[in-house]
C-alpha cells in the first residue's frame, strides 16, 4: 500500500439522523482484489461520532472493527478517500443552536481510519465547527500527525481553501475540497472553519475562490485531478440542476473526477466532457435512524481504476451499514442497489454492466 504525502489546511460539510438496524447476517465476504494499475476507492460520509464513538472508544475494542468484512476490500486498494462527518476531538465548546453534534476521540478514530486504508479525508463539511475551534485545530492536527491527506479547513480562507496532494498508488493526487453549508461554518480572518462556498458556479465569489484552489492545485502538475465536495440537501435522490451545473463547471476547469457528498444516500454517477462526476456517494459508516423509503443503510463503495492516470473503469460494490460498522451487502440488498443506482444514473444516460455483485461502467 503506498502512503500519502502532508498536504494543506482545509473543511467541512454534511448532515445527520439517528439509531441504527443490523442488515442480514446471510451475505458473501468480500474478496480483495486490485486490477488496474491504480485503484481508488470513494466512499461518503465517515460520521465516526456519537453512538459510534462510544462503542469503539471503549477499552478492548478493535477500532478496525468499524469496517467489518469491507477491511479487506479497502485495503486491497491503493487508498481511499472519504468525507470525515466529525471532528477529532475530545475538546472543545459546542456551536450553538446546533441540532447534531459530531465528534470523535482521534485515540481510536485515527487508527480506525488508517485500518480503512483512508488516504485522504476531506474536512469540509457541516460538522467540522461543531465543538468549535479547537476542535477543529486537533482534527487537522490528528490528520496531520497521522500522514492523512485532509482538505477544506484552516485557519483562514486561504488556509481552508488550500488543495491537499497526496501521492496514491505511485500517483499525485491533488484534491480541493469545498461545502456549501454552513456558511456561519466557514472559515474567517479571525477565525478557522470551513471553505464554504455556494454551489452556483454562476456566483462570483464562488468562480473565484474555487478558480484559485484549482489553479494551486494544478501548479502540482498532479496525475489526477479531484474535487471533493459537500453539497446540496439531505435525504435527496437526485441533484438539483444548480448542482450539476456546478459539477460540470468544475469539468470544465479541468476536475477529472468530481467526489460528492451530503445527501446520506448515493445518487447518480455521470460522464461528462472529460470528467467523472459521483453526484453523491451516500455514506460509509454511521449510527443515523433507517428511512425505509430511503435504505440510507444501503449504499456503495465507488472503485476508480487507473492505468497511466486516466480513469479507465468505475466499479460499484454494494454494502450496508449496520450495528454501526460496514458489511458486504446481502443478495437481496445487492439487487436492490444495482436496480437503484440504474434507476439513479438514468437522468445522467449512464449505463452498467454487472460482474458478480458489482456494477461496472467502462470508461475507456
Amino acid at each position: 500500500m503506498s502512503r500519502h504525502r502532508r498536504r494543506v489546511l482545509t473543511a467541512m460539510g454534511a448532515t445527520l439522523i439517528g439509531g441504527c438496524s443490523a442488515p442480514s447476517t446471510d451475505r458473501v465476504q468480500f474478496t480483495a482484489h486490485t486490477r488496474h494499475e491504480t485503484t481508488i476507492g470513494f466512499v461518503g460520509d465517515a460520521m465516526l461520532g456519537r453512538n459510534v464513538d462510544d462503542r469503539y472508544g471503549r477499552p478492548g475494542i478493535e477500532p478496525a472493527a468499524v469496517w467489518g468484512d469491507l477491511r479487506p476490500r479497502l485495503q486491497s486498494l491503493d487508498g481511499v478517500c472519504c468525507n470525515l462527518e466529525c471532528c477529532l476531538s475530545t475538546r472543545g465548546e459546542r456551536y450553538p443552536d446546533r441540532t447534531y453534534y459530531f465528534r470523535a476521540d482521534p485515540d481510536w478514530a485515527v487508527p480506525a481510519l488508517e485500518a480503512g486504508n483512508v488516504q485522504f479525508a476531506s474536512v469540509a463539511n457541516n460538522h467540522m465547527l461543531d465543538y468549535g475551534p479547537t476542535a477543529l485545530r486537533d482534527t487537522v492536527d490528528a490528520l496531520a500527525d497521522s500522514n492523512i491527506g485532509f482538505a477544506g479547513a484552516g485557519e483562514n480562507p486561504t488556509a481552508a481553501a488550500a488543495p491537499a496532494t497526496v501521492s496514491i498508488g505511485g500517483l499525485e493526487v491533488a484534491v480541493v475540497s469545498f461545502a456549501d453549508h454552513y456558511a456561519a461554518y466557514g472559515a474567517t480572518d479571525d477565525r478557522p472553519g470551513t471553505a464554504y462556498v455556494d454551489s452556483d458556479p454562476d456566483e462570483p465569489a464562488t468562480r473565484r475562490i474555487v478558480g484559485d484552489a484549482l489553479a494551486r492545485a494544478k501548479a502540482a502538475e498532479p496525475d489526477l485531478l479531484v474535487a471533493s465536495v459537500h453539497w446540496g440537501p439531505n435525504w435527496v435522490e437526485y441533484p438539483d440542476d444548480d448542482l450539476v451545473a456546478f459539477a460540470h463547471w468544475l469539468v470544465d476547469q479541468g476536475v477529472d473526477l468530481v467526489h460528492g457528498h451530503s445527501a446520506h444516500v448515493f445518487q447518480g454517477v455521470e460522464r461528462y466532457g472529460d470528467g467523472l462526476i459521483l453526484h453523491d456517494t451516500g455514506d460509509i459508516v454511521d449510527d443515523y435512524v433507517v428511512k425505509d423509503d430511503l435504505r440510507n443503510d444501503r449504499s456503495l463503495l465507488f472503485e476508480a481504476g487507473l492505468e497511466d492516470g486516466s480513469i479507465e473503469e468505475l466499479r460499484l460494490v454494494p454494502i450496508e451499514i449496520g450495528n454501526m460498522s460496514v458489511v458486504s451487502a446481502d443478495d437481496a440488498a445487492a439487487t436492490w442497489l444495482r436496480d437503484t443506482m440504474r434507476e439513479r444514473s438514468t437522468p445522467f444516460g449512464t449505463t452498467y454492466e454487472r460482474d458478480g455483485d458489482d456494477l461496472v461502467l467502462s470508461l475507456s
